[in-house]
């Protein structure tokens, strides 16, 4: 019997060494506040400044602001005094929450950083916690990268967020898949037939939904997509889009899938200058009569770290400098008509009508999305879950283009990993409604070209 006891405890006690505890930041919650799920049979620890902070960001129209106030509510069905003491359950195989309450700095963190802030005390209370379980690994989880590099100055472990994070970011890098040494007789059934069966190719990968390719052949090549419910590949034309050309075969590809009405949903990833904007807003005027609605929108990243709040004049006023890019594609389509073209003249009623509306994303919050044709810019500041509250509200007939520089991301706690647009791109990828396109080449000019490549 004390044998078995004492084997009991052994293997309790083995157990327990494998379960690890997670310190979690404020921005973590900020990002995801549904992270605490996210650490498996781990336990959780919520430092008491992490609330402090967090009574910040409740009030606002920001997504921020809406991660605050749905974790407030999430403690609040949870709230015990087990969440102060020897933690909570977080569920079946899951680990236990609990809050750390203020811990005095230690001789270490006082001689490397005189300053007492939040991220400060979340050293401290992760140190103190390495200490008090020295068999378990205490991680310092944060989206902050000084917060890590801090974390491992003083020899704590320390990590980023990675529940949402893209496993393979390389695709966001390459151009269209060329496929080689086709027989010319494969090629101009294409041409002929339009359509090639799957079977017919009998490749070694199968391709994936909405999948775009180069033929080539010895003296010929096609453009092809492939159609995952026909299982066939289909030869796709070179198409302009409300008087916009494609200039190479990548923006071919993408006029084809924004111009798809089986396509739904369209990420567009790709350096400065390569025409993301511009074609996905010369495909919906080319199909302005199958929607009710064209919205543009772009989420506001304040420039020089000013507040929008700086900016003269009403909200109009504040927000125009953000919106001028769109306005600036919308002039570059206008110009490629006559002014008193029927082109121009459709786009001033819409405009008027308020059937073309472009705007601030946190302003679109609320509308109805339904038989809407929905371009949303800069996506690459977008966080997943804000990727998935946009297109969750998608009613019947609508369509949504997400379009971002992965490149260019302007938010502290996001990166080509983490952003919404890969994490759309990663997640969506098979489906029959969704395309991904990577444009690589620049179209503006030859300067931009260079200075997206050198600088």
């Amino acid at each position: 019997m004390f044998y078995v006891l004492q084997r009991t405890r052994k293997i309790f006690k083995m157990t327990h060494k494998r379960s690890k505890i997670f310190v979690i930041d404020t921005n973590v919650i900020l990002h995801d506040h549904q992270c605490i799920y996210n650490f498996e049979e781990n336990d959780v620890v919520l430092p008491i400044i992490v609330l402090e902070e967090l009574d910040k960001f409740k009030r606002g129209s920001d997504q921020l602001n809406f991660q605050a106030r749905e974790f407030v509510r999430l403690l609040d069905d949870l709230v015990k005094d087990d969440l102060f003491n020897g933690g909570l359950s977080l569920g079946p195989n899951k680990g236990k929450l609990r809050i750390e309450t203020g811990r005095p700095f230690s001789e270490k963190i006082k001689v490397s950083f005189r300053e007492d802030i939040a991220d400060h005390r979340i050293l401290a209370i992760t140190e103190f916690l390495i200490k008090e379980h020295k068999e378990q690994k205490v991680i310092l989880i944060t989206k902050d990268i000084n917060l890590r590099m801090k974390a491992k100055s003083l020899g704590i472990d320390s990590e980023d967020y990675k529940n949402d994070k893209v496993t393979n970011p390389e695709i966001f890098n390459k151009g269209v898949t060329i496929k080689t040494n086709y027989d010319d007789s494969i090629i101009a059934k294409l041409y002929e037939d339009r359509y090639l069966a799957l079977e017919e190719l009998n490749p070694e990968n199968q391709p994936m939904a909405n999948d775009y390719f180069i033929f080539k052949g010895n003296n010929a090549s096609a453009l092809v997509r492939y159609d995952a419910a026909a299982k066939r590949y289909e030869r796709v034309d070179k198409h302009s889009a409300y008087g916009i050309k494609p200039r190479n075969a990548e923006q071919t590809f993408l006029i084809n899938a924004l111009l798809n009405p089986e396509i739904k949903l369209v990420a567009v990833t790709g350096k400065a200058g390569t025409g993301k904007t511009l074609l996905a807003l010369a495909a919906a005027l080319a199909q302005n009569q199958l929607y009710e609605q064209i919205l543009l929108a772009r989420p506001i990243v304040a420039l020089s770290n000013r507040d929008i709040g700086f900016l003269p004049g009403d909200a109009d006023d504040k927000i125009r400098p953000y919106m001028q890019p769109l306005f600036d594609n919308l002039s570059v389509i206008k110009h490629c008509h006559n002014p008193r073209s029927v082109e121009n003249t459709r786009i001033e009623e819409m405009v008027k009508e308020g059937r073309l509306t472009i705007a601030a994303l946190a302003y679109i919050r609320g509308r109805s999305l339904s038989n809407s044709y929905f371009i949303v810019d800069e996506a690459q500041n977008l966080t997943p879950h804000e990727i998935k509250t946009i297109i969750t509200r998608a009613g019947e007939g609508t369509k949504i283009v997400f379009t971002g520089d992965l490149h260019q991301i302007d938010s502290p706690y996001l990166d080509q990993q983490s952003n919404g647009l890969a994490y759309l791109s990663d997640r969506m990828k098979g489906q029959e409604l969704f395309a991904h396109v990577n444009l690589v080449k620049g179209e503006r000019s030859f300067l931009a070209e260079l200075a997206s490549d050198l600088l």
